[in-house]
């Protein structure tokens, strides 16, 4: 199965005038800019058709022209969604299943950091922003597709997180009461890890793999710059490590990896009651799939 799938992403090129139903078709989400659009790049290098997503359309239709101009038989299309609202999200899902008979991997990329916020910021369904946008728009995103990915399979999900987390108080995961922005990625990152391993179990069987990642610390990204940070890795070492769960063969489903070798999240992310109630709370908070 891993085979097969990591051999499409490096076949020659599929002709100009081939159908996108006939290629590798790919969802980044954040890939606008910095890792995600890195990824977006290299992935429409293959030959395989790019569904690049952000909220900035002009950025977007910058990346879907890079990817023609790349000359490697990639396509793409854009579309515009704010993560900070379940009902884009969504219409994100709805559109794609329209549009797209097939979708062979999907990357859980986009995210904020907060780190400086004093105060809570909340989306538009009532959520602390950080903790929808960087996990609970991709676990509603995922779940809403995932029919799709396993009709498409063999397939993969690829969430990026990061090994910055922090426990979760699973009965206050909006930090209603005792808020930090710095908290409120380090806890959507760990979500994002939890979320991982339960769903990998949810598909054995299916042909659909599923794989976390930290990718690199403090990479060259507008999001680490903004809160004032100095970048110690590349958005290029970040792209490694997550090209090479697009691509490994053998890596078993539900593996949480820290750049490119196996790591280990903290503790509570093994706690399957810890999981149960974040899954619970997580379909409460979404309306349900």
């Amino acid at each position: 199965m891993g085979v097969a799938f990591a051999a499409a992403f490096v076949q020659p090129a599929a002709s100009p005038d081939a159908t996108v139903q006939q290629r590798k078709v790919v969802l980044i989400t954040g890939s606008t800019d910095g890792l995600g659009r890195e990824l977006a790049l290299r992935i429409g290098a293959t030959g395989a058709h790019v569904i690049v997503h952000g909220r900035n359309r002009e950025r977007g239709m910058q990346v879907v022209d890079s990817i023609r101009r790349l000359g490697k038989g990639g396509t793409a299309k854009f579309y515009a969604a704010d993560l900070g609202s379940f009902a884009e999200v969504r219409a994100l899902a709805d559109s794609i299943l329209k549009e797209y008979s097939r979708l062979d991997l999907l990357i859980n990329n986009a995210g904020i950091w907060l780190r400086n916020a004093t105060s809570r910021e909340l989306s538009r369904d009532g959520n602390e922003l950080s903790f929808q946008v960087n996990y609970l728009s991709g676990f509603l995103l995922t779940h809403r597709l995932k029919p799709l990915l396993v009709k498409s399979a063999p397939s993969r999900v690829i969430n990026v997180a990061s090994r910055a987390q922090s426990p979760i108080d699973l009965d206050d995961v909006n930090q209603a009461r005792d808020f930090s922005g710095q908290r409120g990625y380090t806890t959507s990152k760990l979500a994002q890890v939890m979320f991982t391993f339960d769903l990998a179990r949810e598909l054995a069987g299916t042909g659909v793999q599923v794989y976390a990642v930290h990718p690199a610390s403090q990479m060259n990204t507008a999001m680490v710059r903004g809160v004032g940070n100095v970048p110690r890795s590349t958005v290029d070492d970040g792209a490694a490590s997550v090209m090479n769960l697009v691509n490994a063969s053998g890596i078993p489903s539900g593996a949480y990896y820290d750049q490119l070798a196996p790591g280990r999240a903290l503790p509570q992310a093994y706690d399957e009651a810890a999981r149960a109630k974040l899954k619970a709370v997580s379909l409460q908070l979404t309306g349900g799939t």
